[in-house]
């Protein structure tokens, strides 16, 4: 049996600010990074031992794995990729969502929020919240760097790399830890639950509260729970 735990980052400052955040690089919040360290303690509490972490390129996540690590006091290698990200939310990014909703109409951005396929507005390639103007991207190829995501999109990059990457650690019966966002670990969800299109629609991951998924040799899962709720 293998162990995988989700964390979706604590609270970001754009979290705080109720703004469209995506691949935006911003910083906890005083709140956030107090629900990172609560997390790390919780896990050290409960004996959980990580061999190995993934995360992704923005710092929201690499701080939250960061306190995880420090406060289990836990030194284990760490993969950070791009594939991890949050969803992208092209034009909307930045944009505080109860004036985009007052300006496009609330079902409207219910839709673009929540659901499985339709795509934000798109940045332009030249808008600097453009992947490709970014420095953190700059050793990757323009085809990779998108300009809006659906969830759908979403999809498409974390599975793939969940099954090259990720999957071969549990199948050798290590206990992985992932520490992303939202979106990207819906999509994760998604797959793991074989959830259908509607039904992730009303999925919700908490800010800093580790969810896991104990699985079978065939990866199956045996149990889920969120840690510390009485169920592990």
């Amino acid at each position: 049996m293998s162990k995988l735990v989700l964390v979706r980052h604590g609270e970001s400052i754009w979290n705080l600010e109720n703004r469209f955040t995506g691949w935006t690089d911003v910083s906890l919040s005083q709140k956030g990074i107090k629900e990172a360290k609560d997390a790390g303690k919780l896990l050290g509490q409960k004996h959980y031992v990580f061999d190995i972490a993934f995360t992704s390129l923005l710092c929201r996540a690499n701080k939250t794995l960061e306190f995880i690590l420090a406060e289990m006091n836990l030194d284990i290698p760490v993969v950070k990729t791009y594939k991890l990200n949050e969803r992208h939310y092209g034009a909307l990014q930045g944009l505080n969502k109860k004036d985009t909703a007052l300006k496009y109409g609330e079902e409207q951005v219910h839709i673009w929020r929540r659901s499985y396929n339709i795509r934000p507005p798109l940045l332009s390639l030249d808008d600097p919240r453009a992947p490709k103007n970014d420095p953190l991207y700059k050793d990757m190829e323009e085809k990779d760097l998108p300009l809006g995501e659906s969830l759908e999109d979403t999809v498409h990059r974390v599975i793939p790399f969940y099954e090259s990457d990720i999957v071969p650690y549990l199948k050798d019966n290590k206990n992985v830890l992932i520490v992303a966002h939202g979106n990207s670990l819906r999509a994760l969800i998604k797959y793991l639950e074989n959830l259908n299109e509607l039904e992730i629609v009303d999925v919700e991951i908490p800010t800093g509260k580790p969810l896991c998924y104990e699985l079978d040799e065939n990866l199956k899962i045996l149990k889920k729970y969120y840690i510390g709720e009485g169920n592990d």
